[in-house]
């Protein structure tokens, strides 16, 4: 069936607009407790959020829905989302919930869902949760004296904490090192500066004071002048910022300049790789990494297994093929050994475990391949465009045909926000920009003529 509910990362959308209302949410509730639910065991959810205002509505709605069906729900409140996915599985859930649109503005919000192993459902799952919420539920309602009850967890950030720690190598210390952590207003705007003091740095928070707007807005992974800024002017060794729901991180060096993904998942796959630590003689990323990361694992006789936009289906490829590191240049970074989704926090850990390592500053330290010209542009449309239609695919092959062999396009809808993402990489980057130019003035005259035929 095709989907229109779920995209790459849960339900997505504007909040109190469908789908993101509270009779959907209720709706989509009932219908995973339908799916999920196996045996006759008392069942049950945990639910987090993030900072967004709307997560006022969408939490007790689901709450609703749940206990409706027969399961206890547990409420985390404010939670990153691997934490979610963590508490999923050590507090033996058979669901877990994430209300957050991750790195989207306050206006947004949406669900996504972790299965009882922590991790996220497969499309098939999230395809049969789909089909049912156009159904009608209410046969499958639990009996009055059925019900679930719901009850708030008292120490789940402190167990969070404790696993996040855990990954940082035992015999090291981040004593000395000043760090700057912008939690966008976001999740982790209580459990980031903690872990990082607690492990001995001197922390610089921003992003600390979420007011249920500010979430994302000019600040955490999406935003990182802030925190450029901020660590030039406090001197800082490093700075680390997390998404509104800190799945993901993006770091800066001393001077300020940003570290994206590709760079993180490198340092951290040539560690690894040196300490016989990484599985799979590889990494696994998606379409969006640079093909200088590509090159440089290829220096090490390592592979670069792409894989379509979604850390879930990165996620996929790492379980199959016994890969332990994988992740997404927009800072998703998957470490197995430690989490079975995106976190911020881990990834940011074990990056400073080379740095305490190797004694040097950070600009030297995390600068480990040169990237190739690579420029991504968004283009913002009103109705609908096929990327598959004949116009679109022409403009795309005169495209590649101008960059040759030694550069790459690539055209997508986003599964979050109504964006054509056109992006193109080449050793000419002069060429690079004039391709993505030239695509983006066909994909907005496109939407133009689709909107005047509407």
């Amino acid at each position: 069936m095709t989907r229109k509910l779920f995209g790459t990362d849960g339900v997505r959308g504007k909040a109190n607009v469908e789908p993101v209302t509270a009779e959907t949410a209720m709706q989509v509730a009932m219908a995973a407790a339908i799916e999920l639910k196996r045996g006759p065991h008392r069942h049950r959810v945990v639910i987090g959020k993030d900072t967004r205002l709307s997560g006022y509505l969408l939490e007790p709605a689901m709450t609703a829905g749940f206990i409706s069906m027969g399961m206890d729900v547990m409420l985390l409140g404010p939670m990153p989302t691997p934490a979610v996915a963590m508490l999923t599985r050590s507090l033996r859930a058979d669901l877990g919930v994430v209300i957050s649109a991750s790195h989207n503005p306050y206006q947004d919000n949406g669900i996504k869902f972790f299965g009882a192993d922590g991790y996220k459902l497969s499309d098939d799952v999230e395809a049969a949760i789909e089909k049912r919420v156009a159904e009608d539920l209410s046969s499958f309602r639990a009996a009055s004296s059925d019900l679930g009850r719901a009850s708030r967890l008292d120490d789940e950030r402190g167990r969070y904490i404790e696993n996040v720690k855990s990954s940082f190598p035992k015999h090291l210390r981040l004593d000395g090192l000043k760090i700057v952590v912008d939690c966008a207003n976001g999740a982790a705007y209580k459990v980031a500066p903690r872990v990082l003091w607690e492990l001995g740095a001197e922390v610089v928070p921003m992003g600390v004071s979420p007011d249920g707007t500010n979430i994302n807005k000019d600040c955490g992974a999406t935003a990182t002048a802030a925190m450029q800024e901020a660590v030039v002017k406090h001197k800082a060794d490093i700075g680390i910022a997390l998404d509104g729901d800190a799945d993901r991180v993006i770091l800066c060096d001393e001077k300020g300049k940003v570290i994206d993904g590709d760079q993180i998942m490198a340092l951290i796959a040539r560690s690894w790789h040196k300490s016989g630590q990484l599985k799979g003689n590889g990494v696994v990323a998606t379409v969006m990494s640079n093909l200088g990361f590509e090159r440089f694992l290829s220096s090490l006789k390592l592979t670069l297994k792409r894989m379509p936009v979604g850390d879930r289906y990165v996620v996929d490829h790492m379980r199959t093929n016994a890969y332990n590191l994988g992740g997404e240049q927009s800072g998703h970074i998957i470490l197995g050994d430690y989490s079975t989704t995106g976190d911020g926090l881990i990834a940011a850990l074990q990056v400073l475990a080379v740095i305490r390592q190797a004694n040097r500053p950070v600009s030297e330290v995390c600068k480990v391949f040169e990237p190739v010209p690579q420029l991504l542009k968004n283009v913002r449309y009103k109705t609908k465009i096929s990327l598959e239609a004949k116009p679109m695919q022409d403009a795309i092959r005169e495209a590649e045909g101008r960059l040759g062999k030694s550069g790459r396009i690539l055209v997508r809808q986003s599964g979050t926000e109504p964006l054509i993402r056109v992006m193109a990489e080449g050793d000419d980057e002069k060429l690079v920009t004039s391709v993505v130019q030239e695509l983006c003035a066909f994909v907005e005259t496109l939407d133009a003529k689709s909107g005047a035929n509407v």
